[in-house]
């Protein structure tokens, strides 16, 4: 059973906070905030991590996934989530069939999926027991997300009153390369880059990386890109994986300018 958080920072003090939430994408910065947690090099202590899972996700961030839900890895439960298989109801709406949102561009439409974040505050609201329930007024949940100092503008506070977001990599002034030095300090190993396989907002440095290291992902990239050009109820023109709307086989990839990659 999970045990809810039921203390303050301060003393005995009693908090509002009845859970602590890791957001957890098995990627750098969220891997490392997560062992760091285990670690007790940030506290207190989370109640749980959540994993939500596109269905579409590289292989290798699935292992990693494996290895840190292994035992004597960490002290707390991942919850995984995800009820949808976002390469499946790609390839559904290709067809013709319903569709509620597709993570994809369409020549002058803009259709963003933003499942992850859905898919957590369901999860969230389920684990204190506020589903069907009206929500406090005051926050009740903490949710941790893994941003690096390097990313502070992706910083945004919570939209629900009921829940905090607190960043606590910003906090102890880490960046990206902080986190692997961390992690390699300590023996872990790197974690993959994690990002679903089709997500429209790659930019070109991502594509590339996927077409020159990852051939399976690429490949199944291109095969899903071709299958949802036509066909999509409601949407006239192509629907395009990339924002050029060029199919992804005949992208030129090679940045256009420098990206500040040199060294890294």
């Amino acid at each position: 059973m999970l045990s809810l958080s039921n203390a303050g920072a301060k003393g005995d003090q009693p908090s509002a906070i009845r859970l602590r939430a890791l957001s957890l994408g098995a990627g750098v910065q969220s891997t490392t905030l997560a062992l760091m947690a285990a670690h007790r090099a940030v506290g207190p202590m989370p109640d749980c991590a959540i994993f939500a899972d596109t269905g579409w996700e590289p292989r290798a961030v699935y292992e990693h996934l494996d290895w840190l839900m292994s035992p004597n890895v960490l002290p707390f439960p991942v919850f995984i989530v995800g009820p949808a298989n976002m390469r499946d109801n790609l390839l559904a709406a290709g067809r013709g069939e319903r569709w509620a949102s597709i993570p994809a561009f369409a020549k002058s439409i803009d259709r963003r999926g933003n499942v992850s974040i859905g898919m957590i505050r369901r999860k969230v609201r389920e684990l204190i027991q506020l589903t069907r329930k009206r929500s406090p007024v005051f926050a009740v949940v903490e949710q941790w997300i893994g941003i690096s100092f390097d990313e502070v503008i992706r910083m945004k506070p919570s939209r629900e009153a009921w829940q905090r977001n607190r960043w606590p990599l910003i906090e102890e002034r880490m960046t990206r390369r902080d986190c692997l030095a961390w992690l390699r300090e300590r023996g872990y190993p790197d974690p993959p880059k994690s990002a679903c396989i089709g997500c429209p907002f790659h930019d070109n440095s991502r594509w590339r990386a996927m077409r020159d290291h990852d051939e399976e992902a690429w490949r199944d990239a291109i095969d899903v890109d071709r299958a949802i050009r036509t066909g999509i109820r409601g949407i006239r023109g192509e629907v395009y994986l990339h924002r050029s709307g060029v199919p992804l086989e005949e992208l030129d990839l090679w940045p256009s300018e420098c990206e500040g990659m040199c060294g890294i």
